[in-house]
């Protein structure tokens, strides 16, 4: 059931502006980290004499790893613009959808690349595959760090989908609880 009675009092609405801001601020610096992660995962090469060149096509992990960067960034940068747009800030339920949607995405690309990583710095020893970062060092030293900007863009689309959420559900009145319901619960 919808809200019927909205209390429009200035400090709310300096509360949903300034929550509005907060948004728009984390959408803005989860761009320049996704291309921070895409280009420190793109240009990550490493030649070793023993085993040869190791890059970052070489795993799947990887290359769906700066996929998912390129399509947050594209979807902040989007969804920046739109959530200072009157007619879409109403639509709270097209933010929470795709907020949802790309917090999942980043999750899958953080356990594929954890994946990689682990097996690269610890191997798989009853797999026949030793550790590679022991020949491999700066390969892995930025597969890291590349993990980790994307785990803080991760951490801004948690946020935003919390946010969203919350914006989605607000305009609706809480659960009311019938006296009666409440009375046999104490007994």
């Amino acid at each position: 059931m919808r809200r019927s009675n909205i209390d429009d009092s200035t400090s709310e609405k300096n509360q949903i502006s300034m929550l509005k801001i907060f948004d728009s601020s984390l959408r803005l610096i989860s761009v320049p980290l996704s291309v921070a992660t895409i280009w420190i995962t793109v240009t990550n090469k490493e030649d070793n004499t023993s085993y040869g060149v190791l890059k970052y096509s070489n795993f799947s992990g990887l290359k769906y790893m700066v996929f998912v960067s390129a399509l947050c960034a594209a979807y902040a940068i989007v969804a920046a613009v739109c959530s200072w747009v009157r007619f879409l800030v109403t639509k709270a339920w097209i933010f929470f959808i795709s907020d949802q949607v790309v917090a999942y995405l980043m999750v899958t690309s953080i356990a594929a690349t954890m994946e990689i990583y682990y097996l690269a710095y610890n191997g798989a020893k009853e797999d026949s595959w030793s550790q590679a970062c022991s020949s491999y060092g700066k390969f892995c030293s930025r597969v890291k760090l590349a993990l980790i900007l994307h785990f803080i863009t991760f951490v801004c689309f948690f946020i935003l989908a919390v946010i969203s959420a919350f914006r989605a559900f607000i305009v609706f009145d809480p659960p009311s609880v019938i006296s009666q319901d409440v009375d046999e619960v104490r007994h």
